[in-house]
């Protein structure tokens, strides 16, 4: 069974449903803002901005 969380997004302040099942390094969206957001920690779920992807990602 999913239960939904709600956190603060750490851009603009708003709520932020996300599900229980998170793992860290996932990325969800803000659906107010529309910033990604990395899961930091899980326990208890803590949001950051994600890294912005750099040109020599994956060369």
């Amino acid at each position: 069974m999913t239960v939904a969380t709600t956190v603060q997004c750490p851009q603009c302040g708003g709520a932020v449903d996300v599900s229980d099942e998170l793992m860290v390094a996932e990325i969800v969206i803000c659906q107010h803002c529309s910033s990604e957001l990395e899961v930091v920690t899980t326990d208890p779920v803590v949001l950051a901005l994600a890294p912005e992807v750099e040109e020599d990602w994956g060369e």
